[in-house]
């Protein structure tokens, strides 16, 4: 199946266009050399994500989905704020670091801008990559094109080395550079001009992406029904924004959360929702099968999509689908379409480790080995849809997602 996949199409596709003229926009996509000095997470033992923290068919109509966008638009214009980023500054105003520097003549710094809009616990960590890279082009002092294109890629390469174990961090930045450059007009115009279009574009996709989590709260409400019982697993923002949805258009359900050892994400979850007045009973990771009976529907978020359909998320997601697949339940995920990576695994070790500490309050023997990886990857046949920005999606056409959006 790997020579199917969206990274082999594409690989495939640019080594035909190398044997072709290459075209001033070429020029402006071509991938200057790593940095040396990108900076580098200071605990390289435990991912920095961690620390913080053939029929191929879509299963929604393209009418659905822009109901679903006019939805999270009049969200927007009456709460005068972006999907979950309330409070947050705008776009085109920096995290907070890049104003100030600006003005008392400190040198810009990619990573402190990143830093400083990932202070903000609603803002996922793409988003505030995104955000940071914007501010990039912003302060730029480049009078070229070529010069602002190796800028903008070198603060990308920082930024993706910054954490390489986290997935949405790199494929954030990767769908970023692509959608701010594909643009055939910046060879037709003057620099200023297009620098403008390249900010234009900048906030244009981070506006997308903020509002990306509203919009899957809209396709998702229709998989909610009243009485329903859903397992979640871990903590996450988009999930609780689904059921957030649901208890505000006054459906009535209740959810099973595990309870997410070691770092217990569980029982941050059970209480948000309890904050909701959502019923929510709280459950230990090993009695997943004993209470799936009582189960309709299993929700996961994702840390990242792949090519295969499949899903790379907190550990222990693979084998509570598999118990759900067994017992014929349906498990959805809900992701942002900027999650969606160049990754094709084909095992659990087929993928960078992303490893976290694990204390569990005795001392542990130093010849007992300890698993420390964070996360595990769930084949697609475990899944059964996929709710995205990009419309509700079965996992066989996530691979065609992929090409549209890296093409």
């Amino acid at each position: 199946m790997w020579w199917r996949s969206a990274s082999f199409i594409l690989d495939r596709q640019q080594h035909q266009n190398r044997t072709v003229a290459p075209s001033p926009e070429s020029f402006l996509l071509s991938s200057p050399p790593p940095m040396a000095d990108s900076p580098l997470n200071p605990k390289s033992n435990i991912s920095a994500y961690y620390q913080t923290r053939a029929a191929h068919h879509a299963v929604v109509t393209s009418d659905w989905l822009a109901q679903a966008q006019a939805a999270v638009g009049r969200h927007s214009d009456d709460d005068g704020s972006l999907g979950d980023d309330k409070g947050a500054a705008p776009i085109g105003g920096g995290g907070g670091g890049g104003g100030e520097e600006e003005g008392s003549g400190k040198a810009f710094s990619v990573i402190d801008e990143f830093n400083s809009w990932r202070k903000q616990p609603a803002l996922a960590e793409a988003v505030a990559a995104i955000r940071a890279l914007a501010a990039v082009i912003r302060t730029s002092e480049a009078t070229t094109m070529m010069e602002l294109e190796i800028e903008l890629k070198k603060a990308s390469d920082s930024l993706k080395s910054w954490d390489t174990t986290s997935i949405s961090l790199t494929a954030g930045c990767d769908l970023f550079m692509l959608y701010v450059t594909r643009t055939s007009a910046l060879e037709y115009e003057d620099f200023n001009s297009a620098k403008s279009r390249l900010i234009e574009r900048a906030e244009k996709f981070g506006e997308i992406s903020c509002k990306a989590r509203r919009i899957i709260a809209m396709l998702s409400q229709d998989f909610i029904f009243d009485g329903c019982t859903i397992l979640v697993h871990g903590f996450s923002r988009v999930v609780l924004e689904v059921l957030k949805t649901a208890a505000e258009n006054k459906k009535h359900f209740r959810v099973l959360c595990t309870e997410g050892r070691p770092d217990r994400t569980g029982l941050r979850f059970s209480n948000e929702l309890a904050k909701l007045d959502v019923p929510v009973k709280l459950l230990i990771d090993s009695a997943v099968a004993y209470t799936m009976d009582e189960v309709d529907v299993v929700h996961f978020g994702a840390d990242g999509v792949v090519e295969s359909g499949g899903i790379i998320n907190m550990m222990g997601t693979f084998q509570i689908a598999l118990v759900a697949h067994s017992m014929n339940k349906p498990v959805y995920v809900a992701a942002e379409s900027y999650k969606f990576a160049r990754h094709y695994p084909l095992d659990q070790k087929d993928m960078s480790p992303a490893r976290r500490p694990i204390d569990f309050g005795v001392p542990i023997p130093s010849k007992v080995e300890v698993e420390t990886s964070a996360r595990d990857y769930t084949p697609p046949q475990y899944l059964t849809l996929l709710f995205t920005d990009l419309g509700v999606l079965t996992p066989s056409v996530i691979s065609d997602e992929l090409i549209q959006l890296y093409l």
